[in-house]
């Protein structure tokens, strides 16, 4: 079937994937709009992987037609840079900034869960929740119970402790303690309750881990 509009996802000012085709330019608007309201929901972007700076940009593109204009748009420095696409049919009709929830590891189940996932679970239960950093790892305490999950760098811990503390703000939830900084003290006694709760000393003191994706 012919179509004339794609969304298409950017990483880096390069193409990495076609999201949706349309005939209409309605449909494709529709869409988009409810792609960017996702983005501006996102607690916890990506912002690095392989240790790289990465940025992504959801775009409308549309089949070329003579009435067509060249697409600007600005950098990071705010210079005007010409779009162009390794295509012949179709031009930039639109291009924004786009957010994507970056995953961590759940040690609980050896998985990668995103922000969203890391609320929904561990922070709709009742009582009072102290989320606390380690290193590139970030405690959840709710009583006697601790979970933990495992960032690549002591960065990224502390970035996530930000952006949720912000969403926290933001949506009113004021059942969470979140504890950046320890004194040595406090950091030794939190080791040794979480080996006894059975986490190995060891993969806790580690400031930087690297798990397939």
């Amino acid at each position: 079937m012919d179509y004339n509009f794609q969304i298409v996802l950017f990483k880096n000012k390069v193409k990495k994937k076609i999201i949706n085709k349309f005939k209409t330019y309605k449909k494709t608007n529709t869409k988009f709009k409810s792609l960017i309201d996702e983005s501006n929901n996102v607690i916890f972007p990506v912002k690095y992987e392989n240790g790289n700076p990465s940025f992504y940009e959801l775009a409308i593109l549309e089949r070329k037609s003579s009435k067509n204009d060249k697409i600007f748009i600005k950098d990071e420095l705010g210079r005007q840079i010409k779009v162009d696409l390794d295509d012949d049919e179709f031009t930039i009709s639109k291009i924004i900034s786009f957010e994507i929830e970056e995953e961590f590891l759940d040690y609980q189940t050896k998985k990668k869960i995103n922000s969203k996932d890391f609320v929904r679970k561990y922070l709709s239960v009742v009582g009072i929740k102290m989320i606390s950093k380690l290193n590139n790892k970030i405690v959840v305490q709710i009583d006697e119970s601790y979970n933990l999950f495992t960032f690549k760098n002591n960065s990224d811990a502390d970035r996530f402790l930000d952006d949720l503390g912000q969403y926290l703000r933001k949506t009113n939830k004021n059942d969470c303690i979140l504890v950046k900084d320890y004194s040595t003290i406090h950091r030794k006694y939190l080791y040794d309750i979480l080996v006894t709760q059975g986490f190995p000393r060891t993969y806790l003191q580690r400031h930087s881990t690297t798990h397939p994706k």
